[in-house]
């Protein structure tokens, strides 16, 4: 293994969504758009994990499937719904989807999507996911690293181009500290845990740390838990030549999504939104864990609002992006998010009111 000095990325995730946005900005316009007529199915991707064999989806994206009320209202208008589960590298392959126009929406983090509009290839958020995921720093169980002013001049392990990179930077930079103080390298969650077991990196920063914790690979000693404009986003983005073509049909996803994430909210369902959390493998006093956070109520971890946290959030990816000259293209945070399905949406089902607006950082 190499220890990378922070700097743009030549290859691997972010290599290949630069590769993908160019692919099909010379398209046509859509069926859709050029004839009117209403496609043959609407397909949503989202991220899965493997269930008796087979490709499965979690979360909200889970109850939508599970509720049936999408596909039900789909099939009225003589649309398919149809589902891609996408396990593995889903950043890049949820772009290229989008590149190629074979999917419609999908669930995904921010940072890719980010990359994917600068490129040419437009896509918005139709529903924000809530209050956001938590990313932790992990050392060795025997390390003596407090915090990340202990790690000074050690290597850390953090996949670049993912949407929990961000985190790290903020880590830093909130402690007094530069990027330079620091060995990042690159590498993606799996093997950055193998290489914190074996030495070959003194920390390492990732998404689903309580797991990594609960079975011995390594001690968190910081956590956005409590820390909202921490915390990693991944929402809900849809392409946007197909949500202007079909605004019908967007709004029935939206508003599925929007059933969905009401249904999890509510304290009558807490239980069984944990039950299903487990089915990737996860034990269920993890996924307690996971979401214990004193500070985040837990209807709020649903809210759909486009408020002043989402939209703040957005502003910090955007001049990441650029500051680290992932993308090269100025977008703005009102490019990407697209309210007015969301606010059609709470008003249908009389939930204008149900969630709190966060107010910005």
């Amino acid at each position: 293994m190499r220890a990378r000095q922070p700097g743009p990325a030549r290859g691997g995730l972010l290599g290949a969504l630069r590769r993908l946005l160019p692919m099909v900005l010379a398209c046509a316009l859509p069926l859709t758009a050029a004839s009117g007529a209403e496609p043959e199915a609407v397909r949503i991707a989202t991220t899965a994990f493997t269930e008796n064999g087979k490709a499965a989806i979690g979360g909200v994206a889970f109850r939508v499937q599970q509720e049936g009320w999408l596909a039900a209202q789909l099939q009225q208008r003589g649309v398919r719904l149809e589902w891609l589960p996408v396990a593995g590298d889903t950043g890049a392959t949820m772009n290229e989807a989008f590149a190629g126009k074979r999917i419609d929406f999908a669930a995904y983090g921010d940072l890719p999507s980010v990359i994917l509009n600068a490129g040419g290839v437009r896509t918005q958020v139709v529903v924000p996911a809530g209050r956001g995921s938590d990313v932790f720093l992990l050392v060795t169980p025997g390390s003596t690293a407090r915090s990340i002013r202990d790690l000074k001049g050690k290597r850390i392990s953090v996949h670049r181009g993912r949407p929990w990179e961000l985190g790290l930077r903020h880590l830093i930079e909130d402690n007094g500290l530069s990027v330079g103080d620091f060995t990042l390298v690159n590498m993606d969650i799996k093997p950055g845990a193998a290489a914190l077991a074996t030495g070959k990196v003194d920390a390492l920063f990732v998404l689903g740390g309580d797991a990594l914790e609960d079975r011995g690979a390594g001690r968190i000693i910081w956590s956005s838990k409590g820390k909202p404009e921490r915390k990693m986003r991944a929402e809900l983005w849809g392409r946007r030549d197909f949500t202007q073509a079909s605004p019908a049909l967007t709004q029935l996803v939206v508003t599925a999504w929007l059933r969905a994430q009401h249904w999890a909210s509510l304290d009558a369902n807490r239980e069984a939104f944990i039950r299903d959390g487990t089915r990737a493998g996860i034990p269920e006093r993890v996924v307690r864990r996971a979401y214990d956070d004193p500070q985040l109520a837990w209807k709020d971890r649903f809210s759909p609002l486009y408020d002043g946290l989402v939209y703040w959030h957005y502003r910090e990816v955007l001049a990441f992006a650029r500051q680290q000259k992932l993308v090269r293209k100025q977008l703005t945070a009102e490019e990407l998010l697209e309210p007015r399905f969301v606010d059609a949406g709470l008003k249908e089902l009389g939930l204008s009111n149900y969630w709190t607006q966060e107010k910005q950082p």
